[in-house]
């Protein structure tokens, strides 16, 4: 077993783990987006059009796995690379499993549905179907798990591209709404399908959670919280050298008189004696 998928026991450990999944996350997302410019800078010698999503046509299907790599200028290039550094990095670092698990339904998905929303005779290309279902996959997995770091890593996403919502719908020409649709309804299947693939975080305990678990403990045990223990459960810290005697004598007793009694003697002109 790797050690670093171990659970973490102390804050060190924890911190160590969380540095790893964030480096993880930023080089698989690096990756991504390297490969991406490759892509492009291999496009004057590929046949464009004959690699993208042609909706309605047989032969556009071939699309759906190919038309994410490509792009139509530098500017498409930088805006899907900079949302997929971003919300590859997020997804990656909180939710590494399910998101291995959902990028083929996303890569797909979006070709999918531009594919049969599409206009007839229209191309199709681009990452930024797959960058919508990222993002509603980070989106909708905080809803369902509600731990911290989901919760943290939805509120980023939200905040970040919470623009994604409305490009779902037609509003610019030249965009494709159709992609960015399928992608948010993969990534919300998604969502739904691998929210259990990640195991979700140790949960820090409340100061009154832990003594609900003691006085659990102790009723279970026959103890009253707020009562000592028994005195069989009280460490023993002295025992005597020798057994006493039965007459030994204990102690000894001093005589004290009343404070008024020692003034009457002494205004009398009487000696204080001994009784």
């Amino acid at each position: 077993m790797n050690p670093r998928s171990r659970a973490a026991t102390t804050p060190h450990q924890q911190r160590q783990q969380d540095v790893h999944r964030v480096r993880r996350g930023v080089q698989y997302s690096l990756a991504s987006v390297l490969v991406l410019c490759v892509a492009y800078s291999l496009q004057g010698v590929l046949p464009v059009q004959a690699l993208t999503v042609n909706p309605g046509s047989v032969a556009g299907l071939l699309g759906m796995l190919t038309a994410p790599l490509l792009h139509g200028s530098p500017g498409h290039l930088l805006a899907n690379a900079t949302a997929l550094l971003m919300l590859g990095t997020l997804a990656m670092t909180v939710y590494p499993r399910a998101t291995m698990r959902a990028l083929p339904l996303l890569w797909l998905g979006s070709g999918l549905c531009a594919w049969l929303l599409g206009e007839p005779g229209s191309h199709h290309l681009g990452a930024s179907g797959v960058t919508h279902g990222l993002g509603f996959l980070v989106f909708v997995l905080g809803l369902l798990r509600r731990d911290r770091a989901a919760i943290a890593a939805g509120m980023m996403a939200f905040f970040f591209y919470g623009g994604m919502l409305l490009t779902i719908f037609p509003q610019e020409v030249g965009v494709s709404w159709e992609s960015h649709l399928g992608g948010a309804i993969s990534g919300v299947l998604a969502a739904f399908l691998f929210r259990r693939s990640d195991p979700m975080p140790a949960r820090r305990k409340y100061s009154w959670e832990i003594e609900e678990e003691l006085e659990r403990e102790n009723a279970e045990r026959g103890h009253d919280t707020f009562e000592p223990r028994a005195p069989e459960d009280v460490p023993v810290l002295w025992n005597r050298d020798e057994p006493r005697a039965e007459h030994e004598e204990r102690g000894k007793l001093l005589p004290f008189r009343p404070r008024n009694a020692a003034r009457n003697d002494v205004h009398s002109g009487s000696q204080p004696r001994d009784d």
